[in-house]
């Protein structure tokens, strides 16, 4: 590696970081960067297919080819003013201390041994291997090397997931009986600071003998009152699903993020409310990213394609059992439902099925997005075309993806990035509805 620079720090780029996001490249300020060799190997396994991975690797080598033209790598490339320089490093001998812990000559291996080569010949700067692999981190740290999980896009506060209702105790009566005398009170009379109540924040207001369901409408600059309302026979059970069917059947509304562990009602809520409001979209959708067990391909799965998808969509045609079980056989909205399928106007699909799409007039609901990169959930947002509503919903407790986490998947990341919006609402579900049996497992177990 070229020595022309002496300051700052030397960034080591693992394969799935580039597969995260392709344009990292501009996140590290005035420290240079070095892609292994061995990285560039890895991706051109991912260069060809229709999902996020396949586009990620495609754009990040087109993005090096822009970078370069006709110089060499050897030399180092400049990414721009106010970043630092680009190197590819070539291949490099095992290290005896890596030969007697680690026999397998592995990519991840490989990209070890790199790293160690890229230390010794830059004592005076620190050399930083970044990665979303834990355990490539933990076998760096072994080694003596710094390894750290890539943190541009992670969510610093993720408290925020949690406030999608705030409760505020011994709150003033006459506010609360104004409430309930005109259904809504000015924004400007309300005793709330604008980060305690952002655009649709949701609250519940109690005092000693009173309490009241209530909202934020950005558009009015108003509080209103909100009472329950069911949606396709789905009756809510608790204030949490009240705030989420109010936001889903909102039509001011066109993004909402609902969070919560399994049995809150999440998917069910999202499908009763579209099924509610099918005469405003000319399509109901239903997916969720298929995420294989121990990362396999579902090309290992044996059957056709319907075959091997089922397993994954079994639970979107769960929570449509229930909603058509609240109907009797010879019930008009059990007949909607069975025609709207025929007619492809209610679809449940696995996301990459979707994706590339153009959707108008939708409803479009994205069911488990806590196991979606913060590129992902942008690439399926932007997809959004005039008239169409999309729900996202997920647990960021229960994560698939061995290279997410709390803080950096894209439900997460989405929340954050659209709290206080007129078009976003947030509800956040605490408690589970699904049976005694599986909240009780859900908080001991």
């Amino acid at each position: 590696m070229a020595k022309k620079k002496q300051s700052g720090k030397i960034f080591v780029l693992d394969t799935n970081v580039l597969l995260h996001d392709h344009k990292c490249l501009y996140n590290f300020e005035e420290n240079d960067i070095i892609v292994p060799i061995v990285v560039l190997e890895e991706l051109d396994k991912f260069k060809k297919g229709n999902d996020q991975i396949n586009f990620q690797a495609r754009e990040f080598v087109r993005e090096m080819d822009r970078l370069s033209g006709e110089q060499l790598f050897t030399k180092g490339i400049s990414l721009g003013k106010g970043h630092g320089r680009l190197f590819i490093e070539t291949g490099k001998p095992i290290p005896p201390q890596m030969q007697d812990s680690f026999s397998e000559n592995t990519p991840d291996h490989r990209i070890l041994a790199i790293t160690l080569y890229v230390k010794e010949k830059n004592p005076e700067r620190q050399t930083i291997l970044i990665t979303k692999d834990i355990n490539l981190r933990m076998k760096a740290k072994s080694l003596g090397l710094t390894s750290e999980d890539y943190e541009s896009d992670k969510v610093k506060n993720i408290e925020i997931l949690h406030h999608g209702v705030e409760t505020f105790d011994g709150f003033d009566k006459n506010i609360i009986e104004t409430l309930y005398q005109t259904g809504q009170v000015a924004r400007a009379d309300f005793p709330m600071t604008e980060e305690q109540l952002p655009a649709n924040q949701y609250v519940i207001l109690k005092n000693a003998s009173q309490s009241v369901l209530a909202w934020f409408d950005p558009l009015s600059q108003t509080i209103r009152r909100i009472e329950k309302h069911s949606a396709f026979g789905i009756e809510p059970r608790n204030a949490e699903q009240t705030f989420s069917l109010h936001a889903l059947l909102n039509p001011e509304v066109k993004l909402v993020s609902l969070t919560g562990k399994a049995g809150t009602g999440k998917t069910l809520l999202a499908l009763a409310a579209a099924l509610q409001q099918h005469k405003n979209y000319k399509q109901i959708l239903l997916a969720r990213p298929i995420v294989p067990l121990a990362n396999r391909d579902l090309g290992f799965l044996p059957g056709d394609i319907n075959e091997k998808i089922g397993p994954y969509m079994q639970p979107l045609f769960d929570n449509l059992g229930v909603i058509k079980n609240r109907f009797n056989q010879q019930s008009k909205e059990l007949a909607l439902i069975d025609d709207m399928q025929k007619r492809e106007e209610l679809i449940i699909t696995p996301l990459a099925y979707i994706r590339g799409r153009s959707l108008s007039d939708a409803f479009f609901i994205i069911d488990e997005a806590q196991n979606l990169t913060p590129h992902e959930v942008k690439t399926i947002i932007t997809r959004a075309a005039e008239g169409t509503k999309m729900i996202f919903t997920g647990d960021i407790h229960q994560i698939d993806s061995p290279y997410l986490d709390m803080q950096s998947n894209g439900l997460a990341y989405l929340t954050d990035k659209m709290k206080g919006q007129d078009i976003f609402a947030h509800v956040n579900l605490m408690k589970g509805e699904r049976s005694y049996l599986a909240e009780l497992a859900s908080d001991l177990l």
